[in-house]
């Protein structure tokens, strides 16, 4: 899957992302003469499933074409562009913006290609359907439990809430686990260049293991490297290689979901949750999430509470449709 093809094309202006700590869904139809171009990247990671037609993304120097049945998968933070591929007459596919489950790096990492971006190959057609039916779960949770699955051509939505966007993610990780673990092999001879298998980087995923259970210590390259016997620079490089993220960028991300767990969950206040979560500066803190998050600390806490009252009404409707120019 992975290509060596022509420069796509480059659009005349930036394309802007999804705020980050969003779960933007949506299934896009794109004729040629689509694209999206970003010369920072995004906040978010990008999953892309491919239902018809065929793709064409880049990131940094990795390129992918992306046909039926194929995940492509874009980490943040590094420039990236995707158009409808030349001589395609369509691109017919599922995408979700998100922040992405450490867990699902490990089955991930076999299929990095590098710059961060990960080529699934294309998964039996026996699984298809099931992996479709998985993305239209997370229009459906996005929009609240017990809502139907929207009917509208090419949907885009938001999930709203705790509970919605943990539903959607559920339903994304079911996405990632099918086609990681049903892709077809490649006839062609192994990468040697690829990331090692998931077991034979379980230093990687200890070091995730230590983040992911105390987001809130004093962590470092260097005391992760000394956890996993390695040096702090094969550890960052390493760790780097197979999650598509430096360790302090992963670190910063898992202290801003527990920061966001603590506002949705405890009524501590903001400085004593910016501690909890390893900030030594609430105004470091505040910064940082609201740039993940789109809002401050309090505003956060106080739109999900919200959020959670609106979703126990029934005349409540959990939907929330972001404008064209957030969600391409």
């Amino acid at each position: 899957m992975p290509v060596r093809a022509d420069d796509l094309p480059v659009t005349a202006a930036a394309d802007p992302s999804p705020p980050p700590g969003l779960v933007v869904t949506g299934r896009y139809d794109q004729r040629p003469g689509y694209g999206v171009n970003r010369p920072r990247g995004a906040d978010s990671w990008l999953f892309t499933f491919t239902l018809g037609g065929c793709g064409l993304l880049r990131q940094g120097g990795a390129r992918a074409r992306a046909g039926a049945g194929e995940l492509v998968v874009l980490a943040p933070g590094t420039a990236h562009r995707y158009t409808v591929a030349p001589g395609a007459e369509r691109w017919r596919f599922w995408w979700t913006h998100c922040q992405a489950r450490p867990s699902w790096t490990p089955w991930l990492a076999p299929h990095a290609v590098s710059d961060g971006l990960y080529a699934v190959p294309s998964v039996p057609d026996a699984l298809r359907g099931r992996i479709d039916a998985a993305f239209a779960r997370m229009l459906a949770d996005a929009r609240g439990p017990a809502k139907g699955a929207p009917r509208a051509p090419d949907p885009v939505v938001v999930a709203q809430g705790g509970l919605a966007r943990e539903l959607a993610l559920c339903a994304l990780e079911e996405v990632v686990l099918l086609a990681a673990g049903g892709a077809r092999t490649p006839s062609a001879a192994p990468d040697r260049t690829r990331v090692p298998a998931p077991d034979a980087d379980a230093r990687v995923r200890r070091a995730e293991e230590l983040i992911a259970a105390d987001p809130g210590a004093a962590h470092t390259v260097r005391s992760l490297a000394e956890s996993v016997a390695l040096s702090p620079s094969r550890f960052a490089h390493l760790f780097t290689l197979c999650t598509g993220r430096s360790p302090m960028r992963a670190l910063r991300d898992a202290r801003l979901r527990h920061a966001a767990r603590l506002l949705e969950a405890t009524d501590l206040t903001v400085e004593r949750v910016a501690a909890a979560s390893g900030f030594g500066s609430p105004f470091h803190f505040g910064r940082v999430f609201r740039e993940r998050y789109g809002v401050p600390p309090g505003a956060y806490r106080a739109g999900e509470r919200r959020s959670w009252e609106e979703m126990d009404s029934p005349e409540s409707e959990s939907i929330a449709k972001p404008s064209a120019h957030d969600c391409r």
